[in-house]
């Protein structure tokens, strides 16, 4: 984890959140992504979905915590977009029953009465992309969050996804075209990522989970399935060193290493008035001056002239 002098973080690193209080979370799977780490980054998208027809409008919040640790490029990616508010008020503009829920388009935005918006929506972004940013222990399990990209494996940019199920076939070592990235998970409001999966599409109007559209590939939501807002509200923190009343568990010295410092420390209190004594009272005689005719050596060496 890379330490950043405090006065340069942004507020929201120093808001510790405790993971116990994450209780919508996706089905675990046995992997190092089932586990929150402190420190890393966690941020809310404030979403605005109808889950079927002929019912109301639900309003949720998703949370996600970010490996910054193992993908440090694309999270960081994800942070500086989040943070100039490029996703304020797009739409989910792909959505795949039991597979991905697919959003982050800056160019996905209704004009006026959804569903019209911009025609370059779902080819859109800054321009700017990241390389495919791989690592050992992150992989689609359910809930895992990634960057869409075209053909290219180096050219995720804005565009991301998450995985409504787990999607192990999008991982690189299940393809042929080096896979697609992940970098954080859903840890609460799992519930509200699989009802926008679930809700009517383009493609599958009915939004029926038991019935599977075989043509379903990118449908579109038929009532605007928006992101309101998302926002970094602070940092992983199941130790509570920031929430809470944490004390870090310091080994103390031995017993050994005690009694030898009271030892010492004994011995010097007694030293220091017993030479105060002996300067006091003690006669010390002149040391003689070292007669040179006297000062013979232990030895000699002999060397034999040529």
């Amino acid at each position: 984890m890379t330490i950043v002098d405090a006065e340069e973080q942004p507020i929201w690193r120093t808001v510790g959140i405790d993971p116990l209080t994450w209780t919508d979370g996706p089905v675990e799977e046995d992997t190092p992504m089932k586990d929150s780490y402190y420190g890393n980054a966690v941020f809310e998208i404030e979403v605005s979905y109808v889950p079927g027809h002929f019912e109301d409008r639900v309003d949720g919040v998703v949370t996600l915590e970010l490996f910054e640790q193992w993908a440090p490029i694309t999270t960081q990616n994800m942070i500086e977009h989040i943070e100039i508010g490029l996703y304020d008020g797009i739409f989910f503009h792909r959505v795949i029953d039991d597979f991905v829920t697919q959003s982050g388009d800056p160019e996905c935005k209704a004009i006026g009465a959804y569903p019209i918006t911009s025609l370059q929506c779902g080819e859109g972004g800054t321009g700017e992309t990241i390389p495919l940013e791989h690592n050992e222990n992150l992989s689609h399990v359910d809930g895992a969050i990634g960057m869409a990209r075209s053909l290219d494996p180096d050219s995720a940019d804005a565009q991301w996804y998450i995985a409504e199920t787990e999607a192990h076939n999008l991982d690189p070592e299940n393809r042929d075209d080096e896979g697609y990235a992940t970098f954080g998970i859903v840890r609460d409001g799992m519930s509200h990522i699989k009802a926008i999966a679930a809700t009517p599409t383009s493609d599958d109007p009915t939004g029926d989970e038991d019935i599977q559209n075989p043509a379903s590939s990118a449908g579109r939501p038929v009532y605007q399935a928006k992101i309101d807002s998302i926002k970094m509200v602070g940092v992983a923190d199941p130790l509570g060193i920031l929430w809470g009343d944490y004390v870090p568990e310091v080994e103390g010295p031995s017993f050994w290493a005690k009694a030898m410092g009271t030892a010492v420390g004994m011995g010097i209190l007694i030293a220091i008035p017993v030479t105060i004594f002996i300067m006091i009272f003690a006669t010390v005689e002149t040391p003689k001056l070292l007669n040179q005719e006297e000062f013979v050596l232990d030895a000699q060496l002999d060397v034999e002239k040529k």
